[in-house]
């Protein structure tokens, strides 16, 4: 029995599904079905049924998970460690990030990466912010990429840059003759956000509470360009991060204004499992976000922090290691 067979049937086992299976280890659905067949015809049995619900394990099919997802977990470990020791950076990496950072943020890192270690398939997925977390605890993404990272005790979080967040309207809105506009100004506007439980919805509407403003949310979407959208037909204004709109805003079809209070800021962070394993591939992947020559220039101080997490999260994982 190969363990690239066991892998397959473990990611059909937590994700329910023969293609999200299929895409992960980069191959056809008909090859994931030949597969369970041959584990099926070499144990005589059963193991996995198909519903309405989706895909879910026998009971014999779920002792072979359970014991098949620890082997798989030690050999990938295995792989890991004899990649760093031949210097060969290849495999895959699973990222999950929300729309407007994949869209965004990622797309010149991911180009820095692949040109550098073309042996590596980078698969990316948007998921809200909530899945990614759900998902790099059950093992089902290598890394997460989110706004307004939360603290728990599972995750590891590094610091990979902030955002400024902008207002933007309609071209032809009564604010488009501004360049700047107080928070405060926006009492009476109509609104168009992100869904309620969406963090950088959360943190706009603390801004606009702070100077006096409740806002009035005509439109709630779970995606950012589905936000410009709106705006540019002249359903409202909006309050999102400054990289999102830089095309509209080139093309004239929206108008940006900036805050005369300051700058407000949407952190950026890289998140993964804690204790978990990384493989080269990833740690070059973490490099790349966070030492390219990509990144906005910064102080001195902010790089010397950046690089003293970064120091800080390899110490934690060699002790965790050794523990």
């Amino acid at each position: 029995m190969h363990i690239e067979t066991l892998k397959v049937f473990c990611d059909i086992i937590e994700s329910g599904s023969f293609s999200y299976a299929a895409s992960q280890n980069f191959v056809t659905q008909s090859a994931v079905s030949q597969q369970v067949r041959s584990l099926e015809e070499k144990y005589d049995c059963r193991l996995i049924e198909r519903g309405r619900a989706g895909v879910k394990p026998t009971p014999a099919g779920q002792i072979l998970y359970t014991a098949s997802k620890e082997m798989v977990r030690r050999f990938m470990e295995l792989e890991n460690r004899l990649r760093e020791i031949g210097s060969v950076i290849a495999g895959s990496i699973r990222v999950g990030t929300v729309y407007s950072v994949g869209l965004h943020e990622l797309p010149p890192y991911l180009s820095e990466f692949l040109r550098n270690y073309p042996a590596v398939n980078v698969h990316l997925e948007y998921l809200r912010s909530n899945k990614i977390y759900e998902d790099l605890i059950e093992g089902k993404i290598d890394l997460g990429v989110v706004a307004y990272p939360a603290k728990r005790s599972q995750i590891v979080s590094i610091a990979f840059r902030h955002d400024e967040l902008v207002l933007v309207v309609p071209p032809d809105s009564t604010l488009a003759k501004h360049n700047k506009i107080s928070v405060g100004a926006l009492v009476g506007q109509k609104f168009v956000g992100y869904e309620r439980d969406i963090a950088t919805r959360k943190a706009s509407d603390r801004i606009l509470r702070e100077y006096g403003v409740k806002p009035n949310y005509v439109l709630e979407f779970d995606n950012i360009e589905t936000i410009k959208r709106a705006v540019e037909i002249g359903l409202g204004c909006a309050i999102v991060p400054r990289m999102t709109v830089e095309n509209e805003v080139s093309r004239g079809t929206l108008k940006m204004l900036e805050f005369s209070e300051g700058t407000f800021t949407r952190p950026l962070a890289i998140i993964y499992k804690r204790g978990r394993e990384l493989s080269p591939a990833v740690r070059k992947f973490i490099d790349v976000l966070t030492q390219s020559n990509l990144l906005p220039k910064v102080g001195r101080g902010e790089r010397s922090a950046r690089s003293e997490r970064m120091s800080s999260v390899d110490n934690t994982e060699k002790a965790e290691r050794t523990a």
